[in-house]
């Protein structure tokens, strides 16, 4: 690394901060030791983050060492700071898997390619530290992180979260808080405490200060060393000794720039030219700068004068004192002058190795409407696309309408930066384009366009009722302009309406008679309108009447290949919900997965965060029915991350569903507590399914009734699965023979058409809670067996419970025993707590004490190590369990250390010993 000359005051500083470095030496120790640590240190302009960051960087000596900085001017760029902090390291990208390495080079533009999976970029990074960190500790440092691009913001706060046990320090330094860095330990940095700041003071003087004038320099300043030292340096002796100088009033942040800002007037006129030129390259690369600088007239020796007032320095990189040098200098410039360094730098960059930067720059030099600009900016959008840069194509396409002069092509332009702001998860912003693009001039498909896209966006900001209202009628508009596209529009529609199902204006029921009234598709018909068919007479006409088209439905969208366009329309339209719908409406649990997993590989392939988070909480849904909770539990961790990163709410419904799965009564409650009311105005069923679970686990009946039967009466399309065998159980345990008769109604209706063994095997269950003696028996055993072909689980161990329990009321123990245990051993696994809890009791009260988990050592695991060590058990390599969880193979090799340990074994070969019976983990997430 580059050597810099010290500035003055710095070791005074230092001796003001003992408790922020004993901070940083222990993470330094704890990485030295083999683990990993990130942090974050924020604080105020000139405070001393990047003092603190010396000093570790210092403390690290003889370690690998990465730098990446923030750059205000550099944030549209997507990666461009992941660029700057793996530079040092991309010797090893041939190292890394292939899935991982061919998506980190995509992502830095290294190689062509499709977007991207955003999560795979992140685990590659991950990879690539890890691997930096095998021969000697590797200690990374990020400053200004507050402007970082999104892009590598998303990415690094996905590595700081992972990071474990592979010898890395990852130390970022912001001005405040920030959505992506959000939950990661914090060091904050304050002013130095009176005595130090004086100290400080002190020490860069140069002659005698009044004491009370140095108590008001210390008091105004509030104890920040930089603005200690700039005051300190950029005042006459007579004007510190009578306090005339001070800043008085003026915000600290702009004071410390104020002072910046005369010393650079004080500079030449060709030193501050240079300075400017510097202020306006992200890239900090000496000879980039310089072949800019000759075209602008500037010699070499205008570097001189900054050099010497310690503001700007040219090494191995261009490097200023302080991010407020650079932003002072850059405002000196008048708008003509930002001009002509933009447009010099442009001249200088590289339109084959750079044309995304080349095109940002010609974009800040164009004063006026420039086709040829906008159109390169266009270009760079679609290559900001491919990498999964969302964020980064949206502003190259607003910067392009910006530059577009006639006004139809600037609204059009305006409307895909929305689309790119949508995809990227700034609803609001993506809002605030579309009031622009509707002041622009009249346009039939345009002005559809809009309203398509206000209603897609008010689906993700889950507010269906208005989404169904606005997309049904985005799609009369589109009816004579685009039928194709209107069925799409009208699929959307009729999906967001399914999930708000209240009977208000815009629902389900007119939304299904428009798709109906709907121009007929194409021949053959693709998976869209079979979907849209089957989904408007599902409404209209009833199970029956629908059930065969929503097997043809089904069918068309499994035999599509994810690569295709339709394919991932298919699967993505009204906000993914109705591909899974129609899987779900079948009973069909395995299809059920492989479209929830189908979405997240999508949305990520795609970078769609928002999406992502849908597709995930389908997912989870999967492998809670699986009961693989565990599982579940990482994905529900996921979304949450993704939620913090994008600054949109969490999908709460799958967590609350999974607390109430795990018998959480006190977190699912309050997650169910939270959404109530939103969720009794929005017609939500999650909160209602979540309620009869945990009621059903806990044994409160009642409670679990009054909950299923909200669902049961409405009949929401793509729920029935779910909540009817609650409803079931909790009128069989109520008396309310009645209603355990027309679950069986339902049910059979739809048995008739669809006999999947999931739903016959859950009728078989209801046809035995109205049963008695043989008929019962025999129906128990029926439904277990259906249940047994399926995937789902936790049904299939609820039916031994039920069996069991019936058994034991038929005083039949030994043979009650055999069931309960097998429910019992089969929930705790699971980690259904409440209902194993169940079977528990009902055991004690056959004779038979059962423990609260089989195997003690289980206990002992974290809830990882248990999904690493089931993963190794199933045969997955270190490099493979990494990219299923998200953590490094390092991470792996440490926890299965643990594992070994904690369960007394020594090899992978023994796992299935002391693992038995779990649930299968090894399928797609």
């Amino acid at each position: 690394m580059a050597t810099h000359s010290p500035i003055p005051g710095r070791a005074a500083e230092l001796r003001g901060r003992r408790s922020e470095c004993d901070v940083l030496d222990r993470l330094i120790e704890a990485v030295r030791a083999g683990e990993s640590r990130a942090l974050v240190v924020r604080g105020e302009p000139g405070v001393g983050k990047t003092a603190l960051l010396e000093y570790l960087v210092e403390q690290a000596s003889g370690w690998r060492a990465a730098r990446a900085a923030g750059i205000q001017s550099e944030m549209e760029l997507a990666f461009a700071g992941l660029h700057q902090l793996l530079t040092p390291m991309l010797d090893g990208l041939g190292r890394l898997p292939i899935p991982q390495r061919d998506a980190l080079r995509t992502a830095l533009g290294i190689s062509p390619g499709s977007a991207p999976d955003r999560f795979l970029v992140g685990l590659a990074v991950l990879s690539l530290l890890s691997d930096a960190a095998e021969e000697q500790p590797l200690i990374c440092v990020v400053d200004d992180a507050q402007w970082l691009d999104r892009a590598s913001a998303q990415v690094l706060a996905f590595v700081a979260r992972r990071l474990e046990a592979e010898s890395v320090g990852l130390v970022f330094a912001a001005r405040g808080t920030s959505d992506e860095l959000a939950g990661l330990p914090q060091l904050v940095v304050e002013g130095l405490s009176e005595g130090d700041a004086g100290a400080l003071l002190d020490s860069v003087l140069t002659g005698p200060l009044d004491g009370r004038v140095r108590d008001q320099i210390v008091g105004e300043t509030r104890g920040n060393p930089l603005a200690l030292l700039e005051l300190a340096r950029g005042l006459t002796p007579a004007e510190l000794a009578g306090g005339f100088g001070l800043p008085g009033s003026v915000p600290l942040s702009r004071s410390i720039e104020e002072s910046f800002r005369r010393r650079l007037d004080a500079l030449p006129a060709d030193t501050r030219r240079l300075l400017q030129l510097a202020a306006a390259d992200p890239l900090g690369e000496p000879s980039l700068v310089w072949r800019a600088a000759e075209r602008l007239g500037i010699r070499a020796e205008a570097a001189t004068p900054a050099a010497e007032a310690s503001l700007l320095e040219f090494d191995a990189r261009v490097r200023f004192r302080h991010p407020l040098v650079r932003s002072a200098a850059y405002r000196s410039a008048s708008l003509q002058e930002k001009q002509d360094v933009h447009r010099a730098l442009a001249d200088v960059t590289d339109a084959e190795v750079d044309p995304d930067r080349r095109a940002w720059h010609r974009a800040q030099a164009t004063p006026g409407p420039d086709e040829r600009v906008a159109e390169e900016l266009e270009r760079s959008a679609g290559r900001a696309q491919g990498r999964g840069g969302l964020a980064a194509a949206a502003a190259f396409l607003e910067r392009a309408a910006m530059l577009t002069r006639e006004p139809g092509h600037r609204a059009q332009r305006l409307l895909a930066a929305a689309r790119a702001k949508r995809d990227a998860g700034t609803l609001d912003a993506a809002l605030g384009l579309l009031v622009a693009v509707e002041a622009g001039p009249p346009d039939a498909v345009r002005t559809a366009e809009v309203e398509y896209l206000r209603g897609q966006i008010a689906l993700e900001q889950r507010r269906a009722g208005d989404a169904g209202r606005l997309l049904v009628s985005a799609a009369r508009r589109l009816e004579p302009l685009n039928s194709d596209l209107a069925r799409e529009t009208h699929l959307e529609a009729l999906g967001a309406a399914m999930t708000s199902d209240l009977d208000i204006p815009g629902g389900v029921l007119e939304a299904a008679k428009a798709a109906r009234a709907a121009p007929p598709g194409p021949e053959p018909p693709r998976a869209v309108d079979v979907m849209l068919d089957a989904f408007a007479l599902r409404v209209t006409d009833g199970y029956a009447a629908a059930a065969p088209t929503l097997t043809r439905a089904l069918d068309l969208l499994l035999a599509l290949k994810v690569t295709d366009d339709e394919a991932r329309r298919s699967l993505w339209l009204a906000g993914g919900r109705a591909s899974v719908m129609v899987a779900v409406e079948l009973w069909d649990a395995e299809s059920f997965h492989v479209l929830a997993a189908r979405q997240a590989q999508f949305a990520r392939d795609t970078g769609a965060l928002v999406q992502l988070q849908l597709a995930l909480s389908f997912l989870a849904r999967s492998h809670v029915s699986a009961g693989e909770l565990t599982t579940a539990a990482l994905l529900i961790d996921e979304d949450r991350m993704i939620a913090e990163a994008t600054g949109n709410p969490p999908l709460l419904n799958a967590g609350m569903v999974l607390a109430a799965w795990r018998g959480q009564e006190t977190v699912a409650s309050e997650l169910i507590a939270a959404t109530a009311q939103e969720a009794t105005a929005r017609g939500w069923t999650s909160n209602a399914y979540a309620s009869s679970v945990l009621y059903n686990g806990l044994g409160h009946h009642d409670a679990a009734l009054d909950a299923a039967r909200q669902v049961f009466e409405r009949d929401p399309v793509g729920y029935g699965p779910w909540f009817v065998p609650e409803l079931a159980e909790a009128a069989s345990r109520t008396g309310d023979v009645a209603l355990v008769r027309a679950a069986l109604e339902w049910l059979s209706e739809r048995t008739r058409v669809t006999p999947s063994d999931w739903a016959l095997g859950i009728e078989a269950r209801v046809r035995a809670l109205l049963s008695e003696g043989e008929a019962a028996e025999s129906l128990y055993r029926e439904s277990i067996t259906r249940l047994g072909r399926t995937p789902v689980r936790v049904e299939l161990a609820r039916g031994h419970l039920l069996y069991g329990e019936w058994l034991r009321r038929e005083r039949r123990r030994v043979d009650a025993r055999e069931q309960l245990r097998t429910a019992h051993e089969m929930l705790a696994t699971m980690g259904v707590e409440a209902f194993a809890e169940r079977a528990r009791r009902e055991l004690l009260a056959t004779g038979e004490t059962a423990r609260k988990r089989t195997v003690e050592t289980r206990d002992e695991l974290t809830a990882q190590e248990t999904q690493i060590a089931r993963l190794a058990r199933d045969g997955l390599s270190n490099p493979e369990i990494g990219t299923r969880l998200f953590i490094s193979p390092r991470t792996v090799k440490y926890h299965l250390r643990k594992v070994f340990i904690k369960l007394n074994i020594s090899s992978r070969n023994e796992l299935d010993r002391v693992l038995p019976g779990d649930p299968a983990t090894v399928r797609m997430l």
